[in-house]
């Protein structure tokens, strides 16, 4: 009973779970593939460095060399098993960017569980678990005792008997503990977490192997340039903050000089930058929204020669948001003769690096576009763009398209049943409302007809009442309903467009 009241409590838990933090998770994921992604290049690295040394001294390397092997190769089964688990996951995700959906946790729950018992996948996720974890104990054996002692940390499975004690003190098995119940972007998340530390396995072990010493630190010229920033993109006005320093290096080691531009503009020493152990300390601002690149050469000292090193970097600036974006969801509508104004953009990705596409769309400038929707019932917005560490975004976007409603005729600007005497009714101008419309456009009448009671009706050109129609008018009474209908109107700067059937307008007599 207990037992069950938790998984209630951790449901519920995760049925409330605010957007905010399903968000968080999201952007927490993506960290650490970014991060997961450069430690492959730098283990990658390693290996060939670990491959180079042992064929220079085989009796040294060759067999470290092998076991690096190994572990790479249970490394690379394993990740990708967790991320094919991972591509199932969201596979019928629309927008896998959206994590603000991936609120349930019945995936992994089917998945991983059936009862009381593990399901064969989850059999299989934590065989996957131990076997990596005790065949890359195997290969390390006891030469490398802090790597192994950290394997150990980092694939833990509970205790003795692979239990973990919950808050209440309730023990429960390691994969229920940290698997069920939870919503899909958190267990994304832990997934891609045990990714990194499969990649921080790898770098251990190839880092033991090479004692701290990679070939290509005998040279500056194996050197290249990396930008170290507290994140990839910035907002408008925000002051830059990051370095410039060299990948794969000694700290200590500080440049003579440095010839920097940021977008062709030549960048002082003291105002713009400082020289620092490692590298070059920025201190520009993050300038207006879009890309900007930073190039140049870094001057070392190598057996006293300056040995220049290149510099080639960018990083992105975007607009810091002032309002929150806020739309219902159903009233997806565009309306047909009518230049629709739009705004389209992408968080996190300059209005210059977006683009969108739709029959009748015409981009105005930055994030805002015109529709002028065609024929048919509907018409879809494609929205693309790359985020600054090169993830693709794309998003469609449905709307109605709708024709402009009837419009209301009026006299005097008084539509439906109006009352006015003679005279006033032979100085009024005839026209057309569009009531309760969102878009303020201006019509005019071309013509109408005009029906006095007992009179034959008079066709009029124009929009106001001419010698025939007044002629008409003379001979009705007081209490005569007389009628203006079949108005012919038109949109001024559209005259093409053919509106609805106006309504007519009813004038009543009061003398």
């Amino acid at each position: 009973m207990i037992n069950l009241m938790y998984l209630i409590f951790i449901a519920m838990l995760a049925l409330n779970m605010s957007k905010e933090v399903l968000a968080a998770f999201g952007l927490m994921n993506e960290k650490m593939e970014s991060s997961n992604a450069k430690a492959t290049e730098n283990n990658l690295a390693f290996l060939e460095s670990l491959e180079t040394k042992a064929s220079e001294d085989a009796a040294k390397y060759a067999e470290l060399y092998q076991d690096a092997q190994q572990i790479k190769q249970l490394s690379q089964e394993y990740n990708d098993y967790l991320e094919n688990l991972k591509n199932s996951m969201v596979e019928k995700i629309e927008d896998p960017a959206d994590y603000e959906v991936m609120d349930k946790s019945d995936y992994l729950d089917e998945k991983f569980f059936q009862g009381d018992n593990l399901a064969e996948e989850g059999k299989r996720f934590m065989d996957y678990l131990q076997n990596y974890r005790a065949k890359v104990l195997g290969i390390l054996g006891d030469k490398f005792p802090e790597v192994s002692e950290a394997v150990k940390t980092r694939f833990t499975t509970g205790d003795e008997n692979g239990m973990v004690a919950r808050r209440d003190g309730v023990k429960v098995e390691w994969i229920n503990y940290h698997y069920e119940g939870f919503p899909l972007i958190a267990s994304l998340t832990k997934l891609t977490s045990l990714q990194s530390d499969i990649k921080a396995t790898e770098e251990g072990a190839l880092k033991a192997m090479l004692q701290g010493e990679l070939t290509s630190q005998v040279s500056l010229t194996n050197f290249s340039t990396l930008l170290e920033s507290e994140k990839s993109a910035f907002y408008s006005g925000e002051k830059f903050a990051g370095s410039i320093v060299l990948g794969k290096t000694d700290k200590s080691a500080k440049p003579v000089k440095a010839e920097l531009t940021l977008d062709g503009r030549k960048l002082s020493e003291g105002s713009d930058y400082k020289l620092k152990e490692g590298g070059v300390e920025l201190l520009i601002g993050a300038g207006n929204p879009g890309d900007h690149a930073i190039a140049g050469t870094l001057f070392y000292m190598q057996d006293g020669v300056e040995t220049p090193v290149p510099v080639k970097n960018s990083f992105s600036t975007i607009s810091k948001p002032n309002a929150a974006v806020i739309s219902a969801d159903k009233m997806n509508v565009v309306y047909r003769g009518v230049a629709n104004p739009m705004t389209i953009s992408i968080p996190g990705i300059p209005d210059n690096k977006v683009s969108a596409s739709a029959s009748g769309l015409e981009k105005r400038s930055g994030s805002n576009y015109v529709m002028n929707p065609g024929t048919g019932r509907s018409v879809t917005i494609t929205a693309s763009g790359t985020l600054p560490d090169g993830q693709n975004i794309t998003t469609r976007s449905e709307f109605r398209i709708k024709d402009i409603p009837r419009p209301s005729g009026s006299i005097r600007g008084e539509s439906g049943s109006v009352s006015m005497p003679k005279n006033n009714l032979e100085i009024s101008t005839v026209g057309a409302l569009l009531e309760d419309f969102d878009f303020d456009l201006n019509l005019e009448v071309s013509g109408f007809k005009f029906k006095v009671p007992g009179q034959p009706t008079v066709q009029v050109n124009g929009n106001k009442l001419d010698a025939r129609a007044k002629s008409a008018l003379k001979r009705a009474g007081r209490g005569d309903a007389v009628q203006i209908f079949d108005i012919e109107a038109y949109i001024t700067n559209n005259k093409s467009y053919k509106l609805k059937k106006v309504s007519p307008v009813v004038v009543e007599l009061t003398n």
